[in-house]
């Protein structure tokens, strides 16, 4: 709640939110205050707020909180600075692209965690005690001592303890994947993977002259008896799972069929790449496919899908030395290092703890688009209603291809099925990524636009005359 007055003294209209004891930090009370005047119609565009001193004396608060309550209103894109005039609410944004994009796998902003603060303690803790100049130069490829510790931190969950030593720190997973694929095979050699898979697999294969072979996938996975029938006919060089919350389909592999293809993999003596980004997102997920196959699996964990992309931070576990110098001489030949500032950053939020936070708020945030997704395209979604994306499978009027030229003729941005093929065919679904789109009620517009296109036949779109 707030209220207008005027200050006779002043001659502005004050604007006074009233400050709740429990109702957490001052100064994002009153930039929600502010946002919910604007809404209202208390506020509007061209009025003039009061000076900071003025409205910090008025709340008995001091500057500080006054000046940070402002800045993240400027953030908000409600205020705006002219200069020695003052500060007056901002004109509403301009929208320049309506397209809703549901097409990229992105952590959405957690509900209730000031990232901004965030990011800015940690580079300050991060500044006050790394040496400056490390963290502008160059560093040996593979990660500190400290950063493979944080990287065993965040592996606890899935591993317990860990020697930090068998791990690798490198510039994302995609990364990682390219230099698994220099470092296990050979030019013209066979990946085995699942007929719908992550597109930088294929993406990496096709430039290094490998070729990736679809394995036949059901309900749980990637079937047993295909694999070892595929090993035995292709002698491949490394198979490729992604099976927690799979990217596209978002089905997660339990724990039998993760046995019996770690099973299938030592008998036929066949490395596997375990991509499993999606781990911590999951609803109590079964342990991964490494812990059944140590010695055979390389297992891969990247921050950009649960804390944010822009950390560009993946930990590799390779148990073995050799095999580890292999991944390293392979990695160096397109990325030396991990960018120190990120890499700091990424192990000041884990050891202080920061990162689990912003994870469970990504967490919760994620849980709650899955409801609201389902809720709106209820009986297509495939999946069990976590992680960051769902599996659409469309009428059989609709191809993945005209769905998607469709969507984006309404200002949404979808993935056809057709973008994961590993194989010749596909199936008849699209992904629908729920992360990328900040605002929820933005998201929901975009979803319901979807289902109401997903009911209507493609014969009713013309093509438009301009």
């Amino acid at each position: 709640m707030s209220q207008l007055k005027t200050i006779q003294d002043v001659d502005l209209p004050i604007w006074l939110p009233r400050l709740a004891v429990h109702g957490g930090p001052r100064f994002l009370q009153i930039a929600d205050a502010l946002q919910a005047a604007v809404a209202d119609g208390a506020l509007k565009p061209g009025d003039r707020l009061p000076p900071q001193r003025h409205l910090a004396a008025q709340l008995d608060v001091d500057l500080t909180t006054v000046t940070r309550a402002y800045d993240e209103a400027r953030r908000r894109h409600l205020l705006e600075g002219r200069g020695a005039r003052g500060t007056y609410v901002a004109a509403p944004k301009v929208e320049l692209t309506a397209i809703l994009d549901l097409s990229m796998n992105t952590p959405p902003a957690p509900d209730g965690v000031d990232f901004d603060d965030l990011l800015k303690q940690g580079l300050s803790q991060v500044l006050m005690r790394a040496d400056t100049a490390l963290l502008m130069t160059y560093h040996l490829a593979g990660g500190s001592d400290a950063e493979r510790q944080a990287g065993a931190k965040w592996l606890e969950p899935m591993f317990a303890c860990l020697d930090s030593r068998q791990l690798v720190v490198c510039p994302g997973a995609q990364a990682a994947i390219a230099a698994l694929i220099l470092a296990l095979t050979e030019p013209g050699d066979v990946i085995l993977a699942e007929p719908s898979s992550y597109p930088g697999l294929r993406a990496a294969a096709t430039q290094f002259g490998r070729r990736i072979v679809a394995v036949e996938a059901d309900q749980h996975g990637m079937v047993p008896g295909m694999l070892e029938a595929a090993c035995r006919q292709h002698k491949p060089g490394m198979i490729y799972l992604n099976p927690t919350l799979q990217n596209p389909t978002a089905l997660t592999m339990p724990e039998h069929r993760r046995k019996a293809l770690a099973s299938i993999a030592r008998r036929c003596k066949v490395r596997i790449v375990e991509d499993d980004p999606y781990w911590l997102l999951a609803d109590a997920p079964p342990a991964p496919v490494a812990t059944f196959a140590p010695e055979l699996v390389y297992y891969i964990s990247t921050l950009s899908k649960c804390l944010t992309p822009g950390l560009r931070v993946a930990f590799v576990l390779i148990r073995d030395p050799q095999e580890r110098e292999r991944f390293l001489a392979a990695l160096r030949s397109f990325a030396l290092m991990v960018a120190p500032l990120t890499a700091a950053l990424a192990t000041q939020w884990i050891l202080s703890g920061s990162a689990g936070e912003l994870m469970e708020g990504v967490r919760k945030e994620a849980r709650l688009r899955q409801r609201m997704a389902r809720d709106i395209l209820a009986g297509r979604c495939s999946g069990p209603g976590d992680g960051l994306h769902v599996w659409l499978e469309l009428p059989a009027y609709w191809t993945p291809t005209q769905l998607a030229r469709a969507a984006d003729s309404e200002g949404i941005a979808v993935t056809p099925a057709e973008a994961f093929a590993t194989g010749s065919g596909s199936v008849n679904a699209i992904r629908i990524s729920l992360g990328n789109i900040k605002d929820r009620a933005r998201l929901r517009a975009g979803l319901q636009r979807l289902s109401q296109l997903l009911a209507r036949r493609p014969e009713s779109f013309g093509a438009a005359v301009v």
